[in-house]
């Protein structure tokens, strides 16, 4: 429930501000914002380093189903602690959305819909103890590395490649392939003791990954191979 109220608490605060700044004049924020993504970056090496470290272990001991299947995150005092801070940073995350109603920024839907829905399925995953939330952060915690370290590049003033651009959007698409793919797993390996699937849980989480690799795809393309396109015919 909370994390509904945080959704529409989100939603009005970020279209009330884009409301509101549309005869203003935008905020720089250059400062804050360099600061806010190091944040986000530095806890996303750490939060990854953690959980890749237990992830590691099952790996090797209990092979790829069980470290899907496995419950483990939430018993172990230590990888508890950080898949409840990963979950607890999809709220953290939405202020991303702050920076850019206040720049004045293009606000895309894909930007909006992954942050309100990911804060949603997260904060129920943690609570239900979802099995493959294990994978869902340990994936989404090294594209996290990259995406905030080139946000904070970029926020400081410097110019990043294209093809830096191009290579984390990619890399966002193999993250939902990832999901969708482990959704499937899950489904069919589908067991009341040993892999117990929620499936209200799954075809939230399966519809979501699918749309967001979906829009993921869609803003590759318009973002870079259109304009590529655009700029050999020009």
């Amino acid at each position: 429930q909370k994390s509904f109220i945080f959704a529409v608490i989100y939603f009005i605060l970020v279209f009330g501000i884009q409301h509101f700044m549309k005869e203003r004049r935008p905020f720089n924020l250059r400062a804050p914002l360099v600061l806010w993504s190091f944040s986000l970056t530095l806890f996303s090496f750490i939060a990854a380093w953690r959980i890749w470290k237990q992830m590691t272990f099952l790996l090797l001991t209990k092979g790829f189903k069980q470290s899907v299947c496995s419950k483990s995150f939430y018993i172990h005092p230590v990888s508890k602690l950080w898949i409840y801070l990963f979950a607890m940073s999809k709220l953290v995350e939405m202020g991303d959305t702050l920076f850019i109603v206040l720049r004045k920024k293009k606000l895309i839907f894909v930007h909006w819909y992954h942050h309100l829905l990911t804060m949603i399925i997260s904060w129920y995953g943690y609570k239900s103890m979802t099995i493959g939330m294990g994978w869902n952060a340990a994936l989404n915690l090294v594209i996290h590395c990259a995406t905030y370290s080139y946000y904070t590049v970029t926020a400081m003033g410097i110019r990043v490649p294209r093809s830096i651009a191009m290579l984390i959007t990619t890399a966002q698409m193999v993250q939902m392939t990832g999901f969708v793919i482990i959704n499937i797993c899950i489904a069919l390996w589908n067991d009341e003791k040993l892999c117990p699937i929620s499936w209200p849980m799954f075809f939230i989480s399966l519809g979501l990954y699918t749309t967001l690799l979906a829009l993921f795809c869609n803003f590759f393309i318009k973002t870079y191979l259109s304009s590529t396109q655009k700029s050999k015919w020009n």
